[in-house]
């Protein structure tokens, strides 16, 4: 029955695997799709706004394929230069677009002088938001899909990838909304005003996606909900153990490691604490995905709380 259930595990494992490729892999075709039709709605318009919704969508593409290479690499098993595995390969996808979404609202407030310093009216502007419009459908329910699976998948740069599409997909918004006003009023300075709140808005987004995959690589611990949870699996399954101490976690992509120390009667068998550590590690490998356990097992004078503390084996 373990064994089936080990097999059962690792088939599990593959086809999260797969998934997550074939999501970022999709990504940049997505990407491509809508990059396109946002160029047609900016050729066939003019509109300094609307340059600037494709010039992002120039960065979806670039970022969703480093994000698809991120992956692939993070999903490299351990090898003798990274016996840890390669999971943190995904933060450093996640970091690159985040300058990438700074850069391109740098370009874009380069355009939207140019564009103050020499105002033109808009050409066909309602095919041109029409055309806009069916690329931010397809980039909502894209961002949807990838936030939602990146998440079930503890993969940050499917995460990134989703976040980062959204907040394309609030920009166009707000541009199709202002658009739509400047042509009903004939105020042309609504378009390149626009294009500086979207400027605003990528450049917030970029800092928000820079700063927490740069947490990511400092090790952050898992929340405090988790981190109990942790202990609560620990507690249930650590029967003959006097104490459980230094309890430690981080955080690479999806991997999330978990050490402590488990204290013992110093009269106990190698056998029988080894037994206990399985019995631990089990359990938090069916309650964590991609969890990798470390347990040093000490002696009962290594103890932290007074003897005959029996309530609760943390100190």
């Amino acid at each position: 029955m373990a064994a089936a259930d080990s097999v059962t595990a690792i088939a599990a494992k593959e086809a999260a695997k797969q998934r997550v490729a074939a999501l970022a892999f999709w990504s940049i075709v997505v990407a491509c799709v809508v990059l396109a039709l946002k160029l047609a709605a900016w050729y066939i318009t003019g509109s300094v706004a609307l340059y600037s919704d494709a010039l992002e969508s120039i960065v979806n593409v670039i970022a969703s394929a480093a994000a698809y290479w991120a992956i692939r690499v993070s999903y490299k098993p351990a090898d003798q230069d990274h016996p840890f595995g390669h999971h943190k390969a995904e933060y450093f996808s996640a970091v690159l677009e985040g300058v990438l979404i700074v850069l391109a609202a740098l370009l874009i407030l380069s355009e939207v002088w140019r564009s103050w310093q020499a105002p033109t009216p808009l050409e066909q502007p309602w095919e041109g938001l029409g055309i806009n419009g069916v690329a931010t459908v397809i980039n909502a329910f894209w961002a949807w899909t990838l936030i939602r699976a990146g998440r079930a998948a503890k993969s940050p740069a499917l995460v990134a990838d989703g976040r980062h599409i959204m907040t394309d997909v609030v920009t166009s918004v707000g541009v199709f909304g202002g658009l739509v006003g400047a042509i009903l009023t004939g105020w042309q300075i609504l378009d390149p005003a626009l294009a500086v709140i979207v400027a605003l808005n990528i450049l917030w987004q970029g800092w928000h996606v820079i700063g927490s995959s740069m947490n990511g690589l400092m090790d952050r611990a898992v929340d405090t909900q988790e981190h109990m949870h942790i202990r609560d699996i620990i507690s249930a399954n650590c029967k003959g153990a006097l104490e459980v101490h230094d309890l430690k976690t981080r955080i690479a992509g999806r991997a999330t490691f978990i050490e402590f120390h488990l204290v013992v009667d110093a009269d106990m068998t190698v056998g029988a604490s080894h037994v206990i550590c399985d019995r631990i590690e089990d359990a938090l490998k069916a309650e964590i995905p991609s969890v990798r356990v470390t347990i040093h097992v000490e002696p009962d004078d290594e103890a932290k709380l007074p003897k005959g503390t029996t309530a609760v084996p943390f100190a």
